[in-house]
């Protein structure tokens, strides 16, 4: 099924396991990212059979995630729901299938298939804009006053991880007018979610990226892109605010100025850092003259967050080794003169899983990104490895600031983007998933 087939030798078929991975992506991407009941269980179902119609052979990354799962359902048989484990165990099996399947692919169905990750990626971005600037309730959320976007996941901060992890695979695809439009969308996309755990992931991302592919080539690949959504965001922001009048035209417009700078910088030559160093201004220019309402968002307090820390360490110290087990770790803490809060999710899917399934539980999570980061590095040397190793440390950085790891497309995405940087794989023959 790895073939390349078509009425040209140039044209790349993925195979059908690869395909199914894809429509879970998608069909995540649609669902509300996969967090209610029929998107998780049409994410399963398709990665499950993209698995068994792979075959992948066995090795430690599937070791591994399977006895993490069998270790929530464990969990959750002691605590007398062995439903409950069900959840983390499918969420387990989702991002090692997604690995194992991608895994096989060649190189020439690497770059299709991470075209394809960008591109949906870019989509989700373009929905949050629009939501934004159209006002959709369903696609945004409001925050401090703030119109947020969340495009069809509904989650601004899982929409910007998604997006974040996009960007970087992005920059190293082969450089056409889609993959340079679609890096601007994704930038774009990221700054409309205001999502404070997205920038940074970015951040994070781009400084892999720095480290592994070099700092002049990862520079030159993200300037256009990153300067093109500075111009929209400038546009977009006197949108955002719930008081004021959305501003349509101005923000079209400014979207449009976007592309054109991200599609045409590099043709300036000398022109260009000039032209780049103006744009900056003119992005600090615009923060500036909305600094009342940007203000929350560029604060890294959070209250909320912090007291259901407190919650969490608490409970960790109850049951360190065993956890409370999955689905019973709920926070309650005092917030100022509110009362008592409770918070379903930690924020932090690190300590979240030490909550819920114990010191053994996170050891068993930590040693699948292990293993996962040891086959990264086997990969070294192919096209997409650098992005793909940055997309992986964007997903690993943001999941520290939120619940990630409870919606399947970002599993999913990891999976995808994971995959896609281990070893290369030639005629249908798997050189190395750390077997």
């Amino acid at each position: 099924m790895g073939e390349v087939v078509g009425a040209r030798r140039e044209s790349v078929a993925l195979p059908l396991p690869v395909l199914l991975v894809l429509a879970a992506f998608a069909a995540a991407v649609v669902a509300q990212g996969g967090y209610y009941l029929p998107g998780r269980v049409m994410s399963w179902l398709l990665v499950g059979v993209a698995v068994v119609l792979a075959r992948p052979r066995h090795n430690l990354v599937a070791a591994l995630g399977g006895v993490l799962a069998l270790w929530a359902l464990v969990r959750g048989l002691l605590e007398g729901d062995v439903l409950s484990g069900v959840p983390t165990a499918a969420a387990a099996g989702v991002f090692v299938g997604a690995v194992l399947v991608v895994a096989q692919t060649d190189q020439d169905q690497r770059e299709v298939l991470g075209t394809v990750v960008a591109g949906v990626g870019a989509l989700v971005g373009l929905t949050g804009w629009v939501a934004v600037v159209f006002r959709v309730p369903s696609w945004t959320t409001v925050a401090e006053g703030l119109l947020r976007a969340a495009s069809t996941l509904t989650y601004p901060n899982a929409a910007a991880a998604v997006m974040a992890a996009g960007v970087v695979l992005s920059l190293v695809l082969r450089p056409t007018l889609l993959t340079a439009g679609a890096g601007f969308l994704l930038c774009t996309g990221i700054g409309a979610t205001m999502s404070r755990a997205g920038a940074v992931a970015l951040a994070a991302g781009l400084l892999v990226l720095c480290l592994s592919w070099g700092w002049k080539r990862t520079i030159v690949a993200a300037l256009p892109p990153l300067l093109g959504a500075v111009v929209a965001m400038a546009a977009l922001l006197p949108s955002m605010r719930v008081a004021d009048e959305p501003k349509p035209l101005l923000a079209v417009g400014g979207l449009v100025a976007g592309a054109v700078v991200a599609l045409g910088l590099r043709r300036l030559g000398r022109f260009a850092l000039p032209l780049a160093l103006l744009l900056a201004a003119g992005g600090v220019a615009a923060a500036l003259a909305f600094a009342d309402g940007l203000a929350t968002r560029l604060s890294f307090s959070s209250p909320d967050r912090a007291g259901a820390t407190g919650a969490a360490l608490e409970l960790v110290a109850r049951r360190p080794v065993l956890g409370v087990g999955p689905g019973n770790g709920s926070f309650f803490f005092e917030h100022s003169n509110q009362g008592t809060r409770v918070m379903r999710y930690v924020h932090n899917e690190y300590l979240q899983v030490l909550v819920e399934l114990g010191a053994v539980g996170l050891v068993l999570a930590l040693g699948v990104v292990v293993v996962v980061l040891i086959a990264l590095w086997r990969g070294r040397g192919t096209p997409l490895w650098p992005g793909a190793l940055a997309a992986v440390a964007v997903l690993l950085v943001h999941s520290g600031f939120d619940f990630l790891w409870h919606l399947p497309v970002v599993l999913v995405v990891a999976g995808l983007c994971a995959g896609l940087g281990f070893p290369s794989t030639r005629g249908g023959k798997v050189e190395g998933v750390t077997g």
